[in-house]
């Protein structure tokens, strides 16, 4: 259950044509799906060889996904994070490649984004309401603040990939990994599929999406962005995807109200607390979808005008759109513009 409490949507899979029929060694069409990681994953295949079927298809995700969540769960008392963090040693731990990757590249997107995605955080995101235990009934006060602020810090976090460690300088630093790990998963799921020959995939796994290859019908994979204020999903744009990795991260389905005031699920580092900007979702396209998990975090930390800046600066390919009004605004970088497709989503308003 590594990202039960992920609130990172906005995406949504078009509907591939069927494929047409061939002789009976020709490739095929396949799909599964399932729940994983307190969400759910859909995985389509354009063309599976012959020899590879569901049933393939579904012992490798369930391997890569089970490792996943031995090694990085929260909510698992016997996985490495768990016991890292339970661990009152600040000597170095030693961990599998998998977790050592996964927190060196993290460590990395909060030191290129100065400090706006930082995988310490946790207990500041539980206590305004958005972990395990929801809503709490008093909200912290500046006192509580400071001391959660004074156990948090990616400063106080190391990783070390040979021989693969982490270490902390602060006993009470915990860690979680809900913002990076399905990413990772999925890069992981793409690079098992190759192992079995499959080039043609798409891989969405609660949001993070990856596009290998073609469809069924020879085109890049298609991915609709949710337009961020609508009750019910709808189209806002289409992404294009051949061997890329898209995700989104908002504000508009993950909040809750109090006292006239609203309070995102998206805390800031930097401060300890809800962010208070009129983004409403950032999309982020890159190469690898562990990348796009923790930049779409971080971007949508910054806001619209940081995160834009920053992403230009960087070379990203990115899409805001803020909320104005009962209006919406996108703004793209130029990078984004090669992934975004031509054709106009039907319900789109």
């Amino acid at each position: 259950m590594v990202g039960a409490n992920r609130a990172f949507v906005g995406l949504l899979a078009l509907a591939l044509a069927p494929v047409i029929g061939g002789c009976a060694r020709a490739p095929q069409e396949l799909a599964i799906s399932g729940p994983t990681m307190g969400t759910t994953y859909s995985i389509k295949v354009a063309s599976a060889p012959a020899d590879v079927d569901a049933h393939a298809l579904r012992s490798a995700v369930d391997q890569v996904l089970d490792r996943i969540d031995r090694s990085m769960s929260g909510y698992r008392a016997d996985s490495e994070i768990s016991r890292f963090n339970a661990s009152p040693s600040t000597d170095w731990v030693e961990v599998s490649a998998d977790l050592a990757i996964v927190v060196d590249r993290a460590l990395q997107v909060s030191r290129d984004s100065g400090g706006a995605f930082d995988v310490t955080v946790g207990p500041l995101v539980a206590a305004w309401g958005f972990g395990a235990e929801g809503e709490p009934i008093d909200l912290p006060d500046e006192a509580k603040l400071a001391e959660l602020r004074a156990r948090a810090g990616y400063q106080k976090l190391e990783a070390r990939l040979q021989p693969p460690a982490l270490r902390k300088s602060d006993a009470s630093v915990q860690v979680d990994l809900n913002g990076i790990a399905p990413g990772y998963a999925v890069d992981l799921i793409a690079e098992r599929f190759q192992g079995l020959h499959l080039s043609d995939f798409m891989i969405d796994l609660g949001g993070e999406v990856r596009g290998q290859g073609r469809n069924a019908r020879g085109e890049a994979w298609r991915i609709a962005v949710e337009r961020p204020i609508d009750a019910e999903p709808e189209p806002y744009a289409i992404v294009t995807l051949d061997n890329a990795s898209v995700t989104t991260s908002g504000e508009y389905r993950h909040y809750f109200d109090r006292e006239g005031r609203r309070y995102s699920h998206t805390i800031d580092p930097r401060t300890g607390r809800p962010v208070e900007h009129s983004l409403a979702s950032v999309v982020v396209v890159g190469s690898t979808t562990m990348d796009v998990d923790a930049w779409a975090t971080a971007l949508n930390v910054l806001g619209a005008d940081a995160g834009r800046e920053l992403a230009l600066k960087r070379g990203m390919p990115v899409m805001f759109i803020d909320v104005q009004g009962t209006e919406l605004r996108s703004v793209t970088t130029p990078q984004f513009d090669a992934y975004l497709s031509s054709d106009k989503p039907s319900s789109r308003k």
